[in-house]
């Protein structure tokens, strides 16, 4: 099914836009606003999630004339509409009535180990009214009243003109608590999946500790459990009561929308405790809110990873619901607005990843509550300012180039293995405080960045990886025989795989094989191993493979690998260590297979990656491009291959263009292959290809 927003009576171009409270300004001033938008460039504004008490101010009485308004307002100023269900803060109304929907409250924010970084506060609980998103999204009262919000508001605006798309929720996230109706629903799924719990008893190894289950009447809750396999299987639970949820909105929605309508929902980035994939299927395009450090920090990865994620959700063009227009926060302990360039950069940037929308949180900023310096477009004196002034810039190219970058076709390489049970198993059994799977996530794909080299994001569920000339692997610790079958293959059968410690050590239910690691990768890999160390201290690697000094080491965790025909690349500096590989590659088929045995550091990382890439024949003219500056590329409406150029660095750059001649298209100049191009500080130049 294609994204409905792409249908034909939608313009085919970036849209361009911001969420709108009008209902949270401290005076009337919907035409101004309206007005300023437009003289900006918007297309497109979110509205309605986030008050739900302004939709039902009373169980059961229903307004919606102040919205009303609103939409004819943008209606009539040729600015459409993103309307959100508003699920995810409750009425106080309803709490008094049902205060079992709520299950958490918030803490207070820890202590700002880094200055560029804001602190939040964690989820505790018994529940308590304030925080939004603190509901057992299964309460049976919570789901009734969802149903007749969202019906209501669907019914009354279905087929309005200007609304395109809708949001389901926002941000949505399981709460992980074993409440008594989520507890029964988990036993459920077990009774479905695996019949006894006699199968549970033996996948799980319940005999140790005396704890095998003769009946589910005496199934234990969740609390106190420590089995990997019962926690392995709650989390994956936990993700499905989100996907239910999610699902359950969009199907309501389309009893009443047109089929030009397009529902989304807004994924609070990448992260590891929702299905992402899941929750697609029954979108029509995906979302996400991208926010990143600004200032002398803006490198664009942020931007970079969460695009290549949430385009691989679907294979398709996403949109970017909210990004950061000033300052963000919920308190002031990191405030560092963009630069004069910067709000520029990020709106190419997210073009640049294949985003068909780039929309800001918010358009003004607060004046009272939590996010008061989560800072809009507009700040508190709602008054045009230097943000506003380069926004507006934006909005006139999107409208003069939009339809010739939007809905850009990639043809992407390198993959990244994505593995929410990987990243759960190794939770349960961490092997250090300071490295966890994410963080290994992050320094693959940020060699990958450091490499120019735009990636797709796939799940242990991809089943036809032959698209691809490389594949990135972080520690794949829990993982079936079947999806560890599929990277040999794909190794064998021409291939090039990274692939880091502790992959393939337990399957499927967390629970460690009983052949020597790394199990059915052992062939692929060319070597096996019994043991392994933490590492107390890094320990420097021999040969300096990659010319690195003191960057060539390694840290954390040493698997003593034993060469079964890989190469070593490099072994350790020490004199018990050093007799085992820390870093070997294997030739296996047509492919090969690197493996990292130890913790890398981010330099070598990259050097690993690059010269992979390398034997994949992945040779582009980009990785001559200076350090700070970062290409994208896609192939736009016009079969026109199309490059961006970021450079994210306050100093001027210059490069030779290597492609084939084109036109710049922010400047609208000539740019012959091989001519110097100009990047201006924290400047962007995006090259259409003429043939």
């Amino acid at each position: 099914m294609a994204p409905a927003l792409f249908a034909a009576d939608l313009p085919q171009t970036v849209l361009y836009g911001a969420a709108y409270y009008h209902e949270y300004m401290p005076y009337e001033r919907l035409e101004k606003d309206v007005a300023l938008m437009q003289a900006a460039g918007f297309t497109c504004v979110r509205i309605g999630e986030s008050t739900w008490t302004s939709w039902e101010p009373r169980d059961g009485e229903f307004q919606f004339e102040w919205m009303d308004r609103i939409v004819a307002a943008f209606g009539k100023a040729g600015i459409k509409v993103i309307m959100g269900t508003p699920t995810y803060s409750i009425p106080p109304w309803m709490f008094k009535k049902h205060p079992e929907i709520l299950v958490l409250r918030y803490g207070q924010s820890g202590p700002q180990v880094d200055p560029w970084s804001g602190t939040y506060p964690g989820p505790l609980r018994p529940g308590a009214y304030g925080p939004r998103q603190n509901m057992d999204l299964t309460n049976p009262d919570y789901r009734r009243y969802c149903e007749r919000v969202i019906r209501k508001i669907a019914e009354h605006y279905a087929h309005n003109p200007t609304v395109i798309g809708w949001q389901v929720d926002n941000e949505t996230a399981p709460n992980g608590i074993p409440l008594p109706n989520v507890q029964h629903a988990f036993v459920d799924v077990l009774k479905e999946r695996f019949g006894s719990p006699h199968k549970l008893n033996e996948l799980w190894g319940l005999t140790y500790w005396g704890q095998l289950v003769d009946n589910w009447g005496e199934f234990p809750a969740r609390d106190g459990i420590l089995n990997p396999g019962y926690k392995l299987e709650w989390e994956r639970f936990q993700r499905t009561i989100v996907t239910d949820f999610l699902h359950w909105q969009a199907k309501l929605l389309r009893e009443y929308i047109p089929s030009n309508q397009f529902v989304t929902h807004d994924f609070a980035g990448v992260n590891t405790n929702v299905d992402h994939w899941a929750v697609g299927r029954k979108l029509d395009i995906a979302a996400t809110n991208i926010y990143f450090n600004a200032q002398d920090k803006l490198d664009g990865m942020e931007i970079a990873l969460g695009g290549d994620f949430f385009r691989s959700v679907k294979n398709a063009p996403y949109l970017v619901t909210e990004t950061n227009a000033q300052t963000i926060g919920w308190d002031s302990r990191a405030q560092y607005p963009p630069y004069d360039g910067q709000f520029r950069l990020i709106a190419f940037a997210h073009a640049a990843s294949g985003a068909s929308l780039v929309e800001y949180w918010h358009w003004h900023s607060l004046h009272y509550g939590q996010e008061t310096y989560w800072r809009g477009v507009l700040g508190q004196e709602l008054e045009a300012n230097r943000a506003y002034s380069e926004v507006s810039t934006i909005g006139a190219d999107f409208k003069r180039i939009g339809p010739d970058i939007a809905n850009l076709k990639k043809d992407v390489k390198v993959a990244i293995l994505f593995s929410t049970d990987a990243n759960d198993t190794i939770n349960f059994m961490p092997f250090s405080d300071r490295v966890n799977y994410m963080n290994l996530v992050r320094q693959m794909y940020g060699a990958a960045y450091a490499s120019k080299v735009e990636v797709d994001f796939v799940t242990p569920a991809t089943e036809n990886l032959s698209q691809y000339k490389v594949l990135l692997v972080p520690p794949l610790y829990s993982a079936s025989d079947e999806v560890l079958n599929r990277i040999s293959t794909f190794v064998e059968n021409g291939g090039h795989a990274v692939i880091a410690f502790k992959s393939g050590f337990t399957n499927e239910y967390s629970t460690v094989r009983w052949v020597r690691s790394p199990g059915p990768l052992r062939k692929a890999a060319g070597f096996s191993y019994q043991e392994f160390s933490n590492l107390a201290y890094t320990v420097p690697l021999k040969p300096d493979r990659y010319g690195l000094g003191v960057k060539s080491q390694a840290s954390t965790w040493a698997e003593f690998l034993l060469p079964e025909g890989a190469e070593t690349l490099a072994s350790y500096d020490h004199p018990f260590f050093g007799k085992f590989p820390a870093l070997t590659r294997n030739h296996f088929g047509k492919g090969t297979l690197t493996y990292e045995g130890t913790v890398l550091t981010p330099e070598m990382q990259q050097a690993v990656v690059r010269e992979v890439l390398q034997l994949a024949g992945l040779n582009s003219p980009d990785l001559q491009l200076p350090s700070a500056v970062q290409v994208r590329h896609g192939r736009n409406r016009n079969n026109h291959q199309v490059h961006f150029y970021l450079n994210y660095s306050a100093a001027a750059q210059e490069i030779a263009y290597p492609y084939a001649a084109g036109r710049e298209r922010l400047k609208e100049q000539s740019v012959a292959q091989g001519a110097k191009l100009g990047l201006e500080p924290w400047g962007v130049a995006i090259v259409e290809e003429l043939r």
